[in-house]
């Protein structure tokens, strides 16, 4: 059957394919420590209580029907004041736009900026651009960071790349690492984005930041920031992407928002109003009054936050362990999010059946077959694969399953040659 050369030439997801594998396993019997996708276990990670009853509460009064294109005003004005009071950014209900999760609105942004050929930068490792960039068709530009930086790009690494880009994709706490920006390195990128637009004719597109913070409010310890509260001049060329997907175990509720400058969020509004990819309209409504209550909800955040950084500490201190028991791995420093990121460097290390690890993804089956833990190598967000290190989700683990975990992948190590 002739299809379009787009869909002839789609990849999948990596992670939710690793996650397939795993869940056949699963279903065939084995006991998989499944690490890979950014999840949560309702039974491990319920969302908020009072936000299921609210939920409940909306259907049950009827609102059943097409919400607004670009969201409910009531949602759209307690966003206002959220930003207000936590980020301390100034926006209208005209500003924003709510949609199904954060993705359609991440695509929503590529479509709304980029024409194929277009530069789009980013990261490596950093979730999903390298597919968003094929989908619009961009010229999608991956900067290989360094563990040294904690994986995140700095701007002497992305000032070669910003003539003639149009897209600068940034996310802080990273996915997949679990790392974050210091106000310094976000603010070094804001001004060579600000020096790189002075540069540009009347007529020239400017270059704008995508600002991925849907995980800004799950760290631990760190100060989030961001571009506009750092740099107020770069306000009309940032859009950003929020919602509650991670930070309340939201991800199935499926709310989430972008705002920036109206003319480009009316166009991410027009291009979504096409598609239909609204979040569900009593969600919507629940979310509008739970949100508002700042005092719940930093009463869940503070209880969720202490169990997600108990698996990430738990994770880390395990492997610094194998480390200084001469094991060739390591870890980084949880900072936000819910993941970990692992090295574990046995490429071209040869199993107990003789078959040799030639890749990162053979490092990882390895461990899926005789760990019984499944994690995904950063290949699948725009790396080599011949990079030994791992992103580790902990939302889908309870704190005894990762304990449990660690003289498993002792053991499998241990058996390599």
């Amino acid at each position: 059957m002739n299809v379009s050369v787009l869909a002839n030439t789609l990849i999948g997801s990596e992670i939710i394919k690793i996650g397939n594998e795993v869940n056949e396993m699963k279903r065939k019997g084995a006991q998989i420590a499944n690490l890979t996708i950014g999840d949560f276990d309702p039974s491990i990670f319920p969302i908020p209580e009072a936000l299921e009853e609210a939920i409940v509460k909306a259907y049950q009064e009827g609102h059943t029907n097409y919400p607004p294109a670009d969201g409910i005003l009531a949602l759209r004005e307690t966003i206002t004041e959220v930003l207000a009071d936590r980020y301390q950014l100034a926006y209208t209900v005209k500003d924003i736009l709510v949609a199904g999760g954060s993705r359609p609105l991440i695509y929503a942004t590529y479509l709304a900026l980029i024409d194929p050929g277009d530069k789009v930068i980013y990261p490596a490792p950093s979730w999903n651009n390298n597919h968003y960039c094929h989908l619009s068709s961009a010229n999608g530009v991956a900067v290989e960071t360094t563990v040294e930086n904690n994986f995140m790009p700095t701007a002497a690494q992305l000032k070669p790349h910003l003539k003639d880009a149009t897209l600068l994709a940034l996310c802080s706490p990273l996915n997949p690492t679990g790392t974050m920006f210091t106000e310094q390195q976000l603010a070094e990128i804001c001004d060579i984005v600000i020096e790189e637009n002075k540069s540009r004719k009347a007529d020239e597109k400017p270059l704008y930041i995508m600002y991925d913070q849907i995980y800004s409010l799950l760290t631990f310890g760190k100060e989030h920031v961001n571009p506009v509260s750092l740099r107020p001049e770069l306000k009309d060329y940032v859009i950003y992407i929020d919602g509650i997907s991670k930070c309340l175990a939201s991800t199935g509720v499926r709310v989430g928002w972008a705002f920036g400058p109206e003319n480009i969020i009316s166009k991410m509004k027009s291009l979504l109003g096409h598609i239909g990819a609204w979040a569900p309209k009593a969600e919507q409504v629940a979310v509008a009054s739970y949100f508002k209550d700042k005092t719940q909800v930093d009463t869940f955040l503070t209880s969720f936050k202490s169990q997600v950084q108990a698996s990430l500490d738990e994770l880390y201190n395990g492997f610094q362990h194998l480390k200084t028991e001469g094991f060739n791995v390591d870890a980084v420093v949880p900072m936000g999010a819910i993941y970990l990121t692992l090295k574990i460097d046995y490429i071209g290390k040869t199993t107990p059946a003789g078959d040799l690890l030639k890749n990162s993804a053979d490092v990882n089956f390895y461990l899926i077959k005789e760990a019984q833990v499944a994690l995904v190598p950063f290949s699948a967000f725009g790396n080599e694969d011949n990079m030994p290190w791992f992103r580790a989700s902990i939302g889908g683990c309870s704190l005894a399953d990762i304990k449990n975990m660690m003289p498993r992948i002792a053991a499998a190590l241990s058996s390599l040659k």
